[in-house]
């Protein structure tokens, strides 16, 4: 099991951990909500609970709780300029459907 995250995605969480002057990392997980039933969480975290699952990539670490895990396995952050917009995409190969708002997933 893996999640990863691209360069861009690496840069930009360094970035806004040293601007906050304190964090590990950031925690990635699933919550139940919205049309097609899951959506992402994402949060900077300041310290590893004893049950996260570590994962390393481009010295950021990635902190996802066992629960979240089947649904991340194979994820992939990134961080994305779109225009005007700019933020984090998820890119799940285990992800089989999405809301047409965007803001949900079903795997």
């Amino acid at each position: 099991m893996s999640v990863t995250l691209t360069e861009a995605a690496a840069r930009h969480v360094k970035r806004y951990i040293a601007k906050r002057g304190k964090g590990v990392g950031v925690r990635l997980g699933v919550k139940t909500t919205g049309c097609s039933g899951l959506a992402y969480k994402l949060e900077y975290a300041d310290e590893v609970a004893p049950e996260d699952v570590i994962f390393e990539g481009h010295e950021v670490k990635i902190l996802i709780d066992p629960k979240s895990l089947p649904y991340l396995d194979g994820t992939e952050l990134d961080f994305v300029r779109e225009g005007l917009n700019e933020g984090f995409k998820f890119r799940n190969p285990r992800e089989k459907d999405r809301c047409g708002c965007g803001e949900s997933f079903r795997v």
